[in-house]
């Protein structure tokens, strides 16, 4: 690697950072969401011993490296591991800063800053991709939510445009057994608003990341929004523009057989078994479940639970490996058949 140009990838970091080289600058980064990746000119790495010097800055005191995001030096083919243990030295204290007030935090101040300025334009349709910062209130969500689609279109005058939105991503690090979730109830509250008019959901609840609420995968977001653009914005009815969406159930003896809406071609395990499914019976006590496919409805039951009333789907923060999809390759929404 001595003499070539390199690509320095380091995570994320909280909050800021500024990145030297041999003591040459490479770059910077003022807050802590994006992903690092500086180059390094061909000028500056040398046979032997180079060092990597890293200044954070940490506004509220709990800054550092995110873990479980690529750190490494990559050039020409080659790649340098650089987890594990740095050596570090504090530069300076202070006092963690006050939180800042943003205009979007008072109440109407993000709608006249920068919605009520556009009703004036035509508009094609929305697209929304929200919902973390009401995690904690994820029942208030299912009236919020529909609220500011009506009010939006009413505001417009122009009737029921399109309206797309993406449910939440899987979030934050996994839980071994079925509990409750508030993020899993604010993805509930988002796939309920789909019974108003000229709406669509993107499912993104396999393609987030445990450490970051910002998760890189944008594209498969932005195709899942296309094809639910195609059907709802373009009236093409042909195609697949949604993965698997409960839409009922019926209690076999021991098993509980689950019914979806916008199957495709057809139910899939997207690897190995159907995993994430969890059963209970009248004590509401969910354990998880066995299930599989059969005449594209989902068959679940449990050892534990003789006589099931109950089954929940991908709910829980973060249900890393839930894999219910249609054959066209689009995830289930999580659901439950309870309240």
């Amino acid at each position: 690697m001595a003499g070539q140009q390199a690509k320095l990838i380091l995570g994320r970091i909280v909050d800021a950072d500024s990145v030297f080289v041999n003591g040459v600058f490479v770059g910077t980064t003022g807050y802590q969401y994006p992903p690092r990746r500086y180059d390094i000119p061909s000028n500056v790495l040398k046979e032997g011993g180079n060092t990597v010097v890293v200044r954070v800055i940490s506004t509220i005191g709990k800054g550092g490296f995110v873990l479980d995001k690529p750190y490494e030096l990559v050039s020409g083919g080659q790649t340098i591991d650089l987890k594990g243990d740095w050596q570090y030295r504090l530069g300076a204290t202070m006092d963690p800063l006050a939180s800042q007030t943003f205009v979007r935090w008072k109440p109407v101040g993000l709608y006249n800053a920068m919605i009520s300025p556009l009703l004036n334009y035509s508009i094609k349709g929305a697209i929304w991709y929200q919902g973390e910062s009401n995690a904690e209130r994820p029942l208030e969500y299912r009236e919020l939510f529909s609220a500011l689609i009506c009010d939006w279109r009413k505001k417009w005058s122009q009737g029921d445009f399109p309206f797309l939105f993406v449910q939440l991503p899987n979030f934050m690090e996994r839980i071994e057994q079925p509990s409750e979730s508030n993020w899993a109830l604010l993805r509930e509250a988002q796939l309920k608003t789909l019974s108003l008019p000229q709406t669509g959901m993107a499912v993104t609840i396999d393609i987030g990341e445990w450490n970051d609420v910002h998760p890189l995968n944008k594209k498969d977001v932005g195709k899942r929004l296309a094809l639910a653009a195609q059907r709802v914005a373009y009236g093409d009815d042909t195609i697949v523009y949604s993965g698997p969406i409960y839409h009922s159930m019926k209690i076999e003896g021991n098993k509980i057989v689950v019914t979806f809406t916008n199957t495709g071609s057809g139910l899939v395990a997207g690897s190995g078994e159907l995993k994430y499914f969890a059963i209970a019976g009248i004590d509401r006590r969910f354990v998880w479940a066995k299930a599989k496919i059969e005449n594209n409805r989902v068959v679940v039951w449990s050892e534990e639970v003789p006589n099931p009333v109950a089954v929940r789907y991908a709910w829980a923060d973060n249900p890393e490996g839930a894999n219910l999809y249609n054959a066209e390759g689009l995830p289930a929404s999580p659901f439950r058949t309870d309240e």
